[in-house]
């Protein structure tokens, strides 16, 4: 185990997630009121005990670096670690990451330092919780020079992910990438000996790939050895070529957010009596930038289905279905519902709030009297009194606008954005 190295893909340019990702790094984005995307990968292989973790990094990185250099530091004492390392020009490349496989095989000769025996590649912007220990157990085992973390799909999911084909065994035949609606793809339902009753049961007889890859690191430097760029669409269907490679089927909550509607909804079930995604597991804590902020203040608020970040204050308020990051702070009389707003970065001072008062601006936070449905507000977003914002029943088409964007029909309000007082949008 101490030989192993967590990978983990700090990913492209999150073009599906902007305008969040406009100013950050897609495993940057602000999840669960006081966390990052990037909290959860970090976590997973912190808790199994894989504490020698690479983040490769490359567009908009610098909150990323930011918020890892706070957040991550072992005990000096021992050889675990957390860093990043961004794309960088060298005498043997001098260009970006050309993709996921092109990322790790530009980083190859900072991880030969450290002797691995096997790699695990980890995606830093999936929502899941998984024992990587039992998922390397099973890899060692098996004999596998390449194992697949995979998870039981419908066949309408098919279409956006990578599919496997599996004998009783668990060991892959074949991969197909996204395969067209129209393909009759019968022969790559999940054999009957490997499914449950509960696959039955919901419909989910298919296998897809959830981007999650052991490695044998002599395995690793071979399959890079290409031109390839991308391990989904290349490296994993010549890998179950050339070597024995196996699947881990995974059966617990997984979401690639790929998209605004996947992370807002997300984020917004998190506050429901059963979420999918549960952050009390105290045996598998998910870890975050300390930052000693004081208890969320309510001042004669009603909150139902909700959740309420450290250092807020909530005053006279009525919150259904929503999430309140840190530091958020919520005038009187306002209204929100289905909303996911990220809070702030910083408090303002008394001096600062008559500077804005005499400016005509809202202070950071929302308004007294507004009131918003359907909408995630980022970070450090001025929202005046009054103020209305999702809150009529109109199909909204897509499209970016001044201060905020619309995308899958949710409302954004942009960093930093100001929304005089009695804005209607």
């Amino acid at each position: 185990m101490s030989k192993t190295l967590t990978i983990i893909l700090g990913g492209g340019k999150g073009t599906r997630l902007y305008p969040l990702t406009k100013d950050r790094a897609k495993p940057s984005c602000p999840f669960g009121g006081k966390y990052r995307l990037v909290d959860i990968p970090i976590s997973n292989s912190i808790n199994s005990g894989f504490r020698k973790i690479y983040v490769l990094t490359q567009f908009n990185s610098a909150s990323l670096h930011l918020h890892i250099g706070r957040t991550y530091n072992f005990d000096p004492f021992s050889r675990d670690f957390c860093e990043i390392l961004a794309a960088e020009q060298t005498f043997h490349h001098e260009g970006w990451y050309g993709g996921t496989a092109d990322a790790v095989r530009k980083n190859l000769e900072h991880f030969r330092v450290q002797g691995p025996s096997h790699y695990i590649v980890l995606s830093g912007d999936q929502l899941y919780r998984m024992d990587l220990r039992e998922y390397m157990a099973q890899h060692i085992k098996s004999g596998a020079q390449v194992t697949i973390a995979a998870t039981p799909v419908s066949h309408a999911a098919t279409r956006k992910l990578g599919i496997l084909q599996i004998d009783a065994k668990n060991h892959i035949d074949s991969f197909l990438e996204k395969p067209d609606s129209e393909r009759d793809i019968g022969e790559y339902k999940i054999p009957k000996e490997n499914m449950t009753d509960s696959d039955r049961k919901e419909g989910r007889e298919y296998l897809a790939s959830m981007g999650i890859y052991i490695f044998d690191s002599e395995v690793m430097e071979k399959a890079l050895d290409c031109e390839s760029t991308d391990f989904g669409k290349e490296i994993i269907p010549d890998s179950i070529k050339d070597y024995s490679v196996m699947a881990y089927i995974y059966r617990g909550y997984w979401e690639d957010i790929g998209s605004i509607r996947s992370f807002y909804e997300a984020n917004i079930d998190l506050g429901l009596p059963s979420p999918r995604f549960n952050l009390y597991a105290q045996e598998n804590p998910l870890y975050t930038h300390r930052r000693d902020l004081p208890p969320t203040k309510i001042n004669s608020s009603t909150l139902e289905n909700s959740l309420a970040s450290e250092g807020s204050i909530i005053t006279d308020a009525d919150i259904k279905r929503s999430l309140i990051g840190i530091r958020t702070i919520i005038g009187s009389g306002a209204t929100l519902e289905d909303v996911y707003v990220m809070g702030a970065d910083f408090y303002e001072t008394e001096e600062e709030k008559a500077s804005n008062e005499k400016s005509n601006i809202p202070n950071i936070g929302i308004g007294a009297d507004s009131m918003i449905c359907n909408a995630i507000i980022d970070k450090n977003a001025r929202i005046g009194k009054g103020c209305r914002i999702g809150v009529e029943p109109l199909k909204r088409e897509d499209g970016d606008f001044d201060g905020y964007a619309i995308r899958d029909g949710i409302i954004i309000i942009l960093k930093g954005a100001i929304i005089a007082d009695g804005n209607c949008i």
